[in-house]
């Protein structure tokens, strides 16, 4: 162990994120130059730009299959390898900018807290202005302060707790923060979130089919975490339950009372089944609004809030199947990327 304050360095990971990389990298550099930067396949001048600014790189195997644990997990070994005194790893993505004051905050916070072995705080989105689905991440990020079940992909992790539970499940393709995270509680550690801004995030969701895609990712990452957190702990917690309920009690119960009304041969019937059924989805949606309203800057930000969560319901229903028919079919799970073609 170091003898003075612990020492922390960075891993970034991120694939064809253009300026956005360039930001994020540029925001470490002002609190550290223990970065790794780990590529996975950019073809933007990511690596090339970070090269320029003295930055270690890793460059990820793309013959092998994708995904950000592996990716985060390779970082972190990387940066032990690199300086091996590092004793805090900062995780983040590369579509983030890191806010000035976090990194003090974040390790005054973990240096009288030794008992925490993860500390957060807020994720906030650059552009909110830009699309609707921007606005709606923003409201997502907006997360209770104080002691927290889970992190997201921006925290900062003491590395001996990280590596002594594995790091982060390389099988998952989505949800493997909540997953590290219950293990990380699991062997006696507490997660913390701070009420303090920590990274800006540009989400850059400017079309239905990228809300869409990200939902069906949410869909399977509720399906794979479930089952996997079910083995894991006996029964005894398991992650994801009610995401994995809602989308199905929602869209089965839809179909069925749809065809129901198409089975009546009733032109009235469907029509009031249909009309039942709409109504169902705008009361549940303005429930969410009301409960959410305190987090959002304003009462149409939270009936946008409600509605998309009603809609996403579907997707979200297309990626438990499509995990269940890959577990059938002893498939490996794909990487499902919202931001390709944005």
């Amino acid at each position: 162990m170091s003898q003075g304050p612990p020492t922390f360095g960075f891993v970034a990971i991120a694939r064809n994120e253009g300026e956005r990389l360039k930001n994020c990298l540029r925001s470490l550099l002002a609190a550290t130059d223990r970065i790794i930067y780990v590529d996975s396949g950019s073809t933007d001048g990511s690596v090339e730009f970070a090269h320029s600014c003295g930055i270690e790189v890793l460059p990820m195997d793309t013959t092998k299959k994708f995904s950000m644990s592996r990716a985060r997990n390779a970082g972190c070994e990387a940066l032990v390898a690199r300086w091996p005194d590092v004793e805090w790893v900062h995780f983040i993505d590369g579509d983030c900018e890191l806010v000035p004051g976090w990194i003090e905050a974040a390790t005054g916070f973990l240096t009288g807290h030794p008992e925490v072995v993860i500390v957060c705080g807020r994720r906030v989105e650059r552009f909110p202005e830009h699309s609707v689905y921007n606005r709606l991440c923003d409201i997502e990020w907006n997360t209770p302060v104080g002691e927290a079940k889970a992190s997201g992909g921006d925290a900062l992790m003491r590395i001996a707790d990280f590596r002594r539970v594995g790091g982060f499940n390389e099988e998952l393709i989505a949800g493997e923060e909540p997953e590290l995270c219950l293990r990380l509680r699991r062997a006696g550690g507490r997660i913390w979130r701070l009420g303090h801004d920590m990274t800006r995030h540009d989400a850059n969701i400017t079309k239905f089919s990228q809300w869409w895609r990200r939902h069906v990712r949410a869909g399977y990452a509720a399906a794979d975490v479930s089952r996997r957190t079910a083995i894991e702990t006996g029964g005894e917690e398991i992650l994801f339950q009610d995401k994995l309920r809602s989308p199905l009690v929602w869209t089965a119960g839809t179909c069925v009372l749809f065809l129901c009304g198409l089975l009546s041969l009733s032109p009235v019937v469907l029509a009031a089944v249909v009309l039942i059924i709409l109504a169902a989805y705008a009361a549940q949606s303005l429930k969410i609004a009301r409960g959410i309203r305190a987090r959002c800057r304003s009462g149409r930000m939270a009936l946008e809030y409600g509605i998309s969560t009603m809609l996403a319901k579907w997707p979200q229903t297309l990626g438990i199947l499509q995990c269940w028919i890959n577990r059938k079919q002893n498939r490996q799970a794909e990487v499902i990327d919202y931001k390709r073609g944005a």
